[in-house]
């Protein structure tokens, strides 16, 4: 196994360890870390196994990280809903 996908391996260890600790904040702050740390590794993964291993890594993070996609999800929605001031 490659180095990057040992990271992604690690990197899915310690978002589940994560999950399983309480938090005051409904865990955002872990969610932000996770993602300033996995977006680096995605690119590595990318770059050493190319797009369609990317993806697939890219559909398991956005599992383990499923609230923060659904929000951005529902703030384009709105985002894009709005017309113009004329």
């Amino acid at each position: 196994m490659t180095i990057s996908l040992t990271l992604v391996c690690l990197w899915a260890l310690v978002a589940n360890v994560l999950a399983m600790t309480p938090s005051k904040d409904f865990h955002w702050r872990n969610a932000y870390v996770l993602i300033a740390v996995g977006i680096p590794i995605l690119g590595y993964v990318v770059f050493q196994h190319g797009p369609w291993v990317g993806l697939l890594v890219l559909v398991g993070a956005c599992s383990v990280l499923r609230w923060p996609v659904i929000y951005l999800g529902r703030w384009l929605r709105r985002r894009s809903s709005k017309t113009p001031a004329e």
